[in-house]
């Protein structure tokens, strides 16, 4: 079943103060694209927005799925998530004093996932063994590379075919940053997956990208339609790569 993410004119914010300003974005079936930028300009509203944790003030998000769209505006985060579409929140947002398995368990609450729920349980332990032996240790007391592959996999217990990613780097080293990504790649290959990716950390970002957006401001500044030229943009240049 093809799936479809646009994201038309959003306006959003807190309160008085408007984060988001006529944002639009889209994202193919099976594509890998980022939103890059750096702290406090929208990456994370758009991906609430998207989630319907945040509200949009105007604009339109849709899920296009074989020629029918589905306004995702206005709907409840529970109901996005039963349409197919799952985030990875930025810092994790584990119940730190249940244990590794009972955070996964949450993530099937879905009722497609809850059918295949010993088969995806599998599944994520088989893709992050670590999570397999510490499955009954309290999520709290795990370190930050670790409480960040069991957020991955408890968005995958839902068996998304959307998966949103909001800056997976934070509060990582880089060599586990480095992991991480390589192992989202992995994962939207075995699961055919489309992702959507917010980052800073553009060399990261980069490795898992068919193209991208730079969001500065919460303007979409720069749409790149490849990796190649999102490296080539005299922004990513400045900004990122010291050039």
């Amino acid at each position: 079943m093809a799936n479809r993410l646009v994201v038309e004119g959003i306006e959003a914010g807190y309160g008085g103060v408007r984060v988001l300003h006529g944002v639009s974005i889209r994202v193919e079936e099976g594509e890998s694209v980022v939103l890059l930028g750096s702290n406090g300009n929208g990456k994370s509203t758009l991906m609430k927005c998207i989630m319907g944790i945040v509200q949009p003030s105007a604009g339109s998000i849709r899920l296009e799925r074989n020629g029918t769209a589905l306004d995702l505006v206005g709907r409840s985060p529970q109901a996005i998530v039963d349409l197919g579409i799952a985030m990875v929140p930025e810092g994790r947002r584990l119940f730190p004093q249940l244990t590794v398995e009972e955070n996964l368990m949450l993530g099937a609450y879905r009722p497609e996932a809850r059918v295949r729920l010993a088969a995806n349980l599998a599944f994520v332990f088989e893709v992050f063994p670590a999570l397999a032996e510490r499955r009954q240790q309290l999520a709290g007391s795990m370190s930050g590379g670790e409480q960040q592959m069991v957020a991955v996999a408890r968005a995958l217990m839902s068996e998304p075919r959307i998966l949103l990613v909001d800056e997976p780097s934070v509060g990582l080293a880089p060599i586990l940053v480095n992991r991480m990504i390589a192992k989202i790649r992995e994962l939207k290959e075995r699961r055919s997956l489309t992702v959507l990716m917010a980052e800073q950390n553009f060399n990261q970002a980069i490795k898992i990208a068919d193209r991208g957006y730079i969001i500065v401001h919460g303007e979409i500044a720069f749409e790149g339609a490849s990796a190649d030229e999102l490296r080539a943009n005299d922004m990513i240049k400045r900004y990122y790569l010291g050039v």
